[in-house]
């Protein structure tokens, strides 16, 4: 009798929305029979009859909400995400529509999305034990494990319980125990001058729950010259949202500083922002010191960064920044690159500082750089390809400039 009566008041329904396209009846019984239709596998009748009930109700958020799920259930990412953003701009305090948005974007392949969506809903909901839990999926999503162990050891305080949790921890550090080694190859062409410069680097990693380490040695041929650098780089965990970036260098070689070390500081703020202050030193006859900062923001599955450099100096200080725009795809291994920035940058390694360092920090220059970063199927490989070119103040002639034409390829196997 009651798929009878089911059958009619669908039959009724559709002759109504057909003839006037808006809905008359009750709208909680209507909306109880299109969930019986939604988990009966009878989706597409189910999500005709929500939306019929929201032409008379549209800011019916439970019924907008349901229909959001049943999209996500079929693969329609974008329509689920319309549904969910529409009911949450209206009540951000639904705490069932933020967990299923989330879940949307995690299965449309966005970790980037689902992350921040999971930190705005942490401002409604802080330290919800499956908002967290979802945020740690979405960290190891976007292939940042030592973030979601973080997150889910957070949880685990809060919620020593979380059976989900308790197991998600520990796969995430059997996960952690990858190693990282890669080769890194780049030339710089120029204009005049100088002959080619190569610059070659080989680098192991390893990520522990503490923050990841790695070694690197840096070959350079410059200036008809060889030369050997050594450097490590730490980065610290701290506490949630929290982070450091430390590095020493050290080399017997010109074409290096004899030492140089840094060490920076990052926090995470909400809606999606990032800040950072810190130094990097390099050491010649003298020590130049170099203050940095830095704010980025993550926009759905986009990362614009701003870094600023200052080095004190006679008669005025020189100043130098870098713009940076990524467009990430599956995760934060395969993205589109674009830099563009002005001034000198402590990270590049093209000058003879047995000149006047203080003067060479001040050189004028601009430039432009593309990078695309890709990985193989099993995640194992990992690719990268840039080029750039940078309008360079001649240290030898100042006032004059020249070209430099840079590529570079990078290559590094994760392994256990």
């Amino acid at each position: 009798m009651k798929q009878y009566i089911v059958v009619i008041f669908l039959l009724i329904g559709s002759f109504t929305y057909s003839q006037t396209e808006v809905f008359k009846g009750d709208p909680d019984r209507a909306f109880e029979v299109a969930r019986e239709l939604a988990f009966n596998k009878k989706r597409k009748q189910a999500q005709d009859t929500l939306l019929l009930i929201l032409t008379k109700y549209p800011d019916y958020h439970d019924i907008r909400s349901f229909l959001g799920t049943t999209y996500s259930w079929d693969g329609e990412y974008k329509k689920a995400r319309k549904a969910f953003d529409y009911v949450l701009k209206r009540s951000p305090e639904r705490l069932d529509t933020w967990t299923a948005d989330i879940k949307n974007e995690l299965y449309a392949g966005a970790p980037v999305e689902a992350i921040q969506k999971a930190n705005t809903a942490l401002e409604y909901f802080p330290d919800d034990a499956e908002l967290l839990y979802l945020k740690a999926s979405a960290q190891e999503a976007a292939d940042n494990p030592e973030d979601a162990l973080i997150t889910i050891e957070s949880n685990l305080e809060l919620h020593p319980d979380h059976e989900k949790s308790q197991i998600y921890r520990t796969n995430l550090k059997n996960r952690l125990s990858l190693n990282t080694i890669g080769l890194r190859s780049a030339v710089d062409l120029y204009s005049e001058r100088f002959d080619p410069m190569q610059y070659y680097t080989l680098r192991y990693g390893k990520a522990t729950k503490y923050g990841s380490i790695q070694a690197k040695l840096n070959f350079n041929r410059r200036f008809a010259s060889n030369g050997l650098q050594a450097e490590i780089d730490l980065y610290p965990r701290i506490t949630t949202g929290l982070y450091a970036y430390a590095n020493f260098g050290y080399s017997d070689s010109f074409l290096f500083p004899d030492i140089r070390y840094g060490a920076e500081l990052y926090k995470t703020l909400p809606k999606s922002l990032e800040i950072s202050a810190g130094f990097r030193a390099l050491k010649f006859q003298t020590t130049t010191t170099i203050y940095t900062s830095s704010i980025g923001w993550y926009n759905k599955n986009n990362y614009w960064a701003l870094r600023g450099y200052l080095t004190p100096g006679e008669p005025k200080a020189s100043m130098s920044g870098i713009l940076t725009f990524r467009h990430y795809r599956s995760d934060v291994n395969n993205y589109f690159s674009i830099d563009a920035g002005a001034g000198f940058s402590p990270e590049e390694n093209r000058f003879n500082f047995n000149n006047d360092q203080n003067a060479i920090v001040k050189l004028l220059s601009q430039k432009l750089n593309f990078g695309y970063y890709f990985s193989s199927k099993n995640k194992q490989n990992l690719w990268g390809l840039q080029a750039g070119v940078a309008h360079q103040e001649d240290n030898l002639n100042y006032g004059s400039y020249f070209w430099i034409y840079s590529f570079s390829l990078s290559w590094d196997l994760m392994f256990k």
